[in-house]
């Protein structure tokens, strides 16, 4: 008798353990299945690394985007957005992200639309980019991540 209520306590902390991540993956989500995991510390430092040399010059170096960038210039085109939880970059799944940085945002925009942003295939590898990603999510609040996480898990499901 004494031997069964010994396993017990370690039983039901073990239940309650199983049972309180669940309800974690399942309210507050996670990156596990993007490349852009913003719980990856040094991906994340990586990616503050590379932003910063390569899209703070645009972007800003708090990710606050160029002023008025919602208006476009003389030229017809857009400010730099803000990547920050002003901006719309969360409002998009992580490949689509991918695909912006990697190639220009040519293939997501509508017929004709012109931008300033270069494509970063020939500059940086797969894992930098994806290292940026982590980063720039790593810095949003944590309703606007886990917002970007489900748009993410739903386009995958697509």
């Amino acid at each position: 008798m004494a031997a069964r209520n010994r396993w017990r306590w370690p039983l039901a902390a073990a239940i309650a353990a199983i049972a309180a991540a669940a309800v974690v993956a399942i309210f507050v989500g996670s990156d596990a299945e993007s490349p852009a995991d913003p719980a990856d510390a040094a991906l994340v430092s990586l990616g503050a690394s590379v932003y910063a040399r390569h899209c703070a010059s645009c972007h800003g170096a708090s990710l606050e985007g160029q002023p008025n960038w919602q208006t476009r210039r003389a030229d017809g085109r857009l400010p730099a957005p803000p990547h920050d939880a002003s901006g719309h970059t969360w409002h998009h799944p992580d490949r689509v992200l991918f695909e912006m940085v990697m190639d220009g945002v040519a293939k997501h925009a509508p017929p004709g639309y012109r931008s300033d942003m270069p494509a970063y295939r020939r500059v940086l590898s797969e894992r930098e980019v994806w290292a940026v990603l982590a980063y720039i999510k790593s810095r949003w609040p944590p309703q606007i991540l886990q917002r970007q996480q489900r748009i993410d898990r739903l386009s995958r499901e697509r």
